[in-house]
């Protein structure tokens, strides 16, 4: 088996880029330049330039009213309309993953959720950013639908980083936990189940943002 071929420079500077917003490392609000791209990722001027351009084209930058690159803090207009595209993809691509699952594969699901609550409960929002990704993109992964996939990450990309205030909220009223939900469904390999319970961890994740950002007003 061949050895896959290294990815060039410009796409790696992406990704990193793309994980700083996915991930928390720069915040909703928070100025984006490209010598700050090439100082905290230790790369070129122009792999800097297309990766914020690229971010750009997919709305996870854009220009602020000083025409300063930022990454943008959703509207309540703006969340509502991610709450459809979100509720009517990714369910459907929870459905055609958990088809195909085993149940190492479930097992594997699980161990990140114990990883993904670890980091809730200690309050890191990187890692609960970061684990929360790689619980639905492990999930995501099995359907093979790079269409639907593309679509639903260009979305995470504009929500994701608001996902933070999830780790923030009091933790002495916890909610439902959708991810077992979806584990228990997977295992009982009841496909509508799982497609519920992703579009109920959705609802739960964007009402937490939109409380969020009426506090904020």
């Amino acid at each position: 088996m061949s050895t896959p071929a290294p990815l060039p420079d410009h796409e790696v500077t992406y990704r990193k880029a793309r994980d700083l917003i996915l991930f928390g490392e720069l915040a909703p609000g928070e100025a984006v330049t490209i010598n700050g791209i090439v100082e905290r990722l230790g790369t070129g001027i122009t792999p800097a330039r297309e990766a914020i351009r690229r971010l750009t084209a997919e709305g996870a930058l854009r220009a602020s009213d000083n025409r300063r690159l930022m990454v943008p803090k959703l509207t309540l207009e703006q969340l509502q309309e991610l709450t459809y595209a979100r509720t009517g993809i990714e369910p459907q691509i929870a459905r055609l993953a958990a088809v195909g699952m085993e149940t190492a594969d479930i097992d594997a699901l699980e161990a990140i959720d114990a990883q993904v609550n670890a980091a809730l409960k200690a309050g890191d929002i990187q890692a609960y950013l970061r684990q929360n990704h790689v619980f639905h993109w492990t999930l995501y992964a099995h359907s093979e639908a790079e269409i639907l996939m593309a679509t639903a990450a260009s979305h995470w990309l504009r929500v994701g980083p608001s996902l933070r205030v999830i780790v923030k909220r009091d933790q002495s009223t916890p909610m439902a936990d959708m991810h077992e939900v979806i584990i228990e469904a997977l295992r009982d390999q009841d496909y509508e189940a799982v497609g519920e319970a992703l579009h109920n961890d959705i609802l739960q994740g964007h009402s937490n943002i939109a409380q969020g950002l009426e506090d904020a007003d």
